[in-house]
């Protein structure tokens, strides 16, 4: 296996005495896609969000490049080259596409790059630039998806998480949106991916680590979990 460009190892995260996930390891090789699967309320969204900072590591190690970021802001961990495109967006919906994309460069420590990102951006989601004078609030459930791809991208990360980008959406926005991480993929982009499609994130990934009730179970190729009996049986209705 590649080095690895993520390392978790025992992670627990609480919201005061509730316990939101006790003990998660996976590994995110560079250059791979991995899936975090799982049930809703399974902690995945618990997990990437206390991979970026949003929310405070209890016990457990977060290690991105080798160097542990656990406990550090979301500020900095979006420096060290780590991006999160939200479940739900987040966006700034009063704002302009433009201008929510522009947010997503506030990390950057060369200020000069950021028109040339956004260049990349709008290559990548033509929509976005015919939008990008457009408020965010107005914009359907797929262009927001895009849209929060987009900012997470402006930060130029060396690892894009993704949580539930399917969620809500057409089947037909889904099926582009995938053809783009696999673009993003091929031009090097390493990508952690939360989502609820069991089936489709199994098929688009290297590897996967599977949560059950805020614990990882079972870790392994995407290849031998779409097969394995367990796996069938919980979330694909087979087996």
């Amino acid at each position: 296996m590649t080095a690895s460009l993520l390392k978790i190892e025992h992670l627990e995260v609480r919201y005061g005495d509730l316990i939101g996930v006790s003990d998660v390891s996976l590994e995110v090789p560079e250059g791979s896609v991995v899936a975090l699967l799982g049930s809703n309320g399974g902690g995945k969204t618990t997990v990437l969000n206390a991979i970026a900072g949003l929310i405070p590591v209890h016990s457990g190690s977060i290690g991105f490049r080798g160097q542990e970021i656990g406990g550090q802001s979301a500020f900095s961990i979006v420096r060290e080259g780590l991006a999160l495109s939200p479940e739900g967006w987040r966006l700034f919906v009063q704002q302009s596409v433009e201008n929510n994309l522009k947010l997503g460069a506030t990390s950057l420590p060369d200020k000069a790059r950021a028109t040339a990102l956004l260049d990349r951006v709008y290559e990548i989601f033509p929509k976005l630039k015919e939008r990008r004078n457009q408020r965010a609030g107005t914009m359907s459930g797929g262009e927001r998806q895009m849209l929060a791809v987009g900012r997470a991208l402006m930060s130029d990360p060396k690892l894009l998480m993704l949580d539930e980008p399917s969620l809500g959406l057409a089947p037909a926005v889904v099926e582009s949106m995938y053809e783009t991480f696999e673009r993003l993929h091929k031009a090097g982009l390493t990508i952690l991916l939360a989502e609820q499609s069991i089936e489709l994130a199994l098929e688009v990934s290297d590897f996967a680590t599977v949560l059950q009730v805020g614990k990882s179970v079972l870790s392994g190729t995407a290849a031998d979990l779409a097969n394995d009996p367990q796996v069938q049986k919980a979330y694909l209705g087979t087996g």
